[in-house]
């Protein structure tokens, strides 16, 4: 069984630009579940399937299995509905990696740091450029992104995407 503990932050500005390690471009559809979601993912020359339980909040059960790329395309022409296109950032800092989505499409706009931790009381540093943290904010979550996309929320209550 995995455990997935994640925290989700927006970003004042861009100065984690600056740091970035090694950026990819993302693709990914939804299959659907009324318990967990189901995602299919092509990153860069990668494919996978990743199953994540529905839970909010930091800590949610998630599995993860290899997928031919020819048949993850397959998947996600064939299976999935709306999708969220992404480039991911990796940004070192200190002993922790920064995943920095800076999404496209109907998401575009949005930049959304993740960091993952191996407990949920585990200290971390906070960069300059980290903004408000919204992980327990579903609006945040790329399943619910891909068919409530950042373009029709963002005039409403939601957080600036920067300052």
């Amino acid at each position: 069984m995995g455990i997935e503990i994640e925290r989700k932050f927006l970003l004042r500005d861009d100065r984690w630009r600056n740091a970035v390690g090694r950026s990819i471009r993302m693709q990914q559809g939804y299959l659907g579940g009324e318990r967990c979601s189901t995602r299919v993912r092509i990153e860069g020359e990668l494919a996978f399937l990743n199953i994540k339980s529905l839970d909010l909040g930091s800590r949610r059960l998630e599995f993860e299995y290899p997928l031919p790329v020819a048949d993850a395309e397959q998947m996600l022409q064939a299976f999935a509905g709306p999708q969220v296109v992404k480039v991911r950032h990796h940004v070192p800092n200190d002993k922790h990696l920064w995943e920095i989505d800076e999404f496209g499409g109907r998401n575009s706009g949005l930049l959304v740091a993740e960091i993952e931790l191996q407990d949920e009381n585990e200290d971390f540093i906070r960069p300059d450029w980290l903004g408000d943290e919204v992980t327990h904010d579903q609006r945040y979550y790329n399943a619910r992104l891909a068919h409530a996309p950042f373009v029709d929320w963002i005039g409403s209550d939601a957080p600036a995407k920067r300052d």
